[in-house]
């Protein structure tokens, strides 16, 4: 029988503009998070995944976000949560780490929007001064 090999998400194969890949990843990571509060996937297969040494460089060298790479570093470390902690603890830290990871995507998607929305504005303003 054939082994799957599990899904892994390459960041450096998204192409699109330095905005949209950071309004990606910040969509991408809240659906990771999502995936780790139900149980759907585990701290390990979420670094396998994604939080891995690839998407870590490309995230420091592409996207050029500290929130992106706090989160990266949050997600990283998820596993080690369950190694050296005591059982309640860890749930507790375990949640802890994944509301900072969510709560910088929002930091990161509200950004990304208010410089989206802001050239909008501008024009908005000029074609109704100009008309």
């Amino acid at each position: 029988m054939k082994q799957c090999s599990p899904f892994r998400i390459a960041l450096s194969e998204a192409s699109s503009s330095p905005t949209e890949q950071l309004e990606y990843f910040a969509l991408l990571n809240l659906g990771l998070v999502e995936s780790l509060v139900s149980g759907v996937l585990s701290a390990t297969e979420a670094v396998q995944r994604f939080y891995h040494a690839d998407n870590c460089l490309y995230v420091r060298k592409h996207l050029r976000s500290k929130e992106a790479n706090a989160i990266m570093s949050h997600g990283v470390q998820l596993p080690d949560l369950f190694e050296f902690l005591p059982a309640e603890e860890t749930q507790r830290e375990f949640y802890h780490e994944l509301e900072a990871i969510r709560s910088l995507c929002l930091k990161l998607l509200e950004k990304e929007r208010a410089v989206s929305v802001k050239p909008r504005a501008t024009r908005s303003h000029l074609n109704r001064k100009g008309a």
